[in-house]
């Protein structure tokens, strides 16, 4: 494990070379593809790092969406607009993520977590669009700390109950007492937070709005997994008290997901759209970790990698059609079809992925997932239906607002794509839907 954290460490000296950075980032998703971790046991053990099938997937999809982030921002490059400093803060991101989910000390795993936070906020503050994004950053800075200092006192208890931090050695006596309650709750609410859970979800549209794209595409990619991969992580040492709160969060992640999809049919910005469907997306996911079954932890582990692609795929081309219109608003921006016919294939694509048409890896996570909730119980049909049906509503309202409809200047058919947004586009919308046929990696 030590060899690929190097290797992330000394892509750092080519802060100068943006195509080189960005060809060393495939390479080592490449190398590190290769190197398959199968089944739920921990491999590659060495200085409290290690990897298991859900960590292994996400490493891969830090390299991945980190090597696409560097295409994507070609016009922080053109306007030499600090280019070191932002493959930096690209870097030490990537660095954070792979760490996080390598870590085997619950110590070092929040150090690592909390870490992630730095240069996120850096790529908002210093590359944001609009003097909002000081609000932006201040939100995601107050949300995520509120939130992460219970963490790290749960954390000096569980060493005092166990005398040990590493995970899968650590253990807390069941109970359900008013003080497990609150020890419980303190240990996953920072996750809660990052997920993001309805109700503690308002930082991530201000965040998505004011960031770059890049911004956009580290937080939809992969950071908000960190919140679905912490409470994989923690859980089983809540078992008995979690299965006793399980109906909470059930609740809240389908009734909550159906809110936001009401949400969503009310937008006009096209970022702020997709923020919010990442937040129906996750209430899933919570709901599948929170029922403690093979089908909810299978399926919410492959939305997530599902989503981190099409998520990061629909920023991408929100992004292309903003540097050409100069307008997020999906008033101003409508009748794209005809302005940019031949990016409506990939608008289609990504949207069809997004409300998990097949063959996408969204299918076979809501499938599992839709397994997992209704099989703890039979109740949750109607609201699960319902997250479904509206989550192919807002995709299809997103898609034919931005593309049919009369483009306010007329203009027909004056705006290609080029080579190099294609291959980005492409890059997100193949491993989408071929890694459906590997369903066993994260399954």
């Amino acid at each position: 494990m030590l060899k690929f954290l190097f290797l992330t460490v000394s892509i750092m000296f080519s802060k100068n070379n943006w195509i080189g950075v960005q060809l060393l980032l495939f390479l080592s998703s490449f190398i590190f593809g290769l190197f398959s971790s199968g089944g739920f046991y921990m491999g590659s053990l060495g200085y409290s790092f290690g990897v298991d099938s859900i960590s292994y997937i996400l490493i891969l999809l830090s390299f991945w969406i980190s090597s696409l982030v560097i295409g994507v921002s070609q016009k922080v490059q053109d306007a030499l607009n600090f280019t070191s400093l932002f493959l930096i803060m690209n870097l030490a991101l990537l660095v954070s993520l792979v760490l996080t989910f390598s870590c085997l000390d619950y110590l070092l795993f929040y150090i690592c977590f909390e870490a992630s936070l730095l240069p996120t906020l850096v790529l908002i503050l210093g590359w944001g669009y609009q003097p909002e994004r000081l609000q932006a950053g201040t939100y995601m800075l107050f949300y995520t700390l509120f939130a992460s200092l219970p963490l790290l006192v749960s954390l000096f208890c569980v060493y005092k109950n166990s005398g040990t931090l590493i995970i899968g050695l650590s253990y807390i006596s069941p109970s359900t007492s008013v003080g497990h309650v609150v020890w419980y709750i303190s240990s996953i609410l920072a996750f809660l937070v990052k997920l993001p859970m309805f109700m503690v979800h308002l930082w991530l549209p201000k965040a998505h709005v004011e960031a770059p794209v890049a911004g956009s595409m580290f937080l939809a990619g992969v950071l908000l997994k960190l919140g679905g991969y912490g409470l994989i992580r923690v859980l089983p040492l809540f078992v008995k008290v979690a299965c006793s709160f399980s109906w909470v969060w059930v609740s809240i992640g389908v009734v909550g997901g159906v809110i936001v999809s009401l949400m969503c049919l009310r937008q006009t910005d096209i970022k702020s759209l997709i923020a919010y469907s990442s937040v129906a997306h996750m209430g899933l996911v919570l709901c599948g970790l929170m029922v403690f079954s093979w089908w909810g932890l299978g399926g919410a582990v492959t939305v997530m990698v599902g989503h981190g692609l099409c998520s990061s795929g629909l920023f991408c081309l929100a992004n292309m059609a903003y540097e050409r219109v100069g307008s997020r608003s999906l008033l101003l921006s409508k009748g794209l079809m005809n302005f940019m016919p031949s990016m409506a294939l990939w608008w289609f694509l990504l949207s069809a992925g997004n409300m998990a048409a097949p063959p996408t890896l969204n299918l076979l996570g809501e499938i599992s997932l839709i397994l997992g909730v209704v099989s703890w119980s039979s109740v949750g049909c109607v609201a699960v239906g319902l997250l479904s049906f509206f989550s192919a509503a807002y995709t299809l309202y997103m898609f034919s607002l931005s593309q049919h409809g009369k483009f306010f200047n007329s203009f027909f058919s004056c705006c290609s794509g080029k080579v190099r947004e294609y291959l980005l586009l492409a890059l997100h919308w193949v491993p989408l839907n071929i890694m459906i046929m590997k369903g066993e990696l994260m399954m």
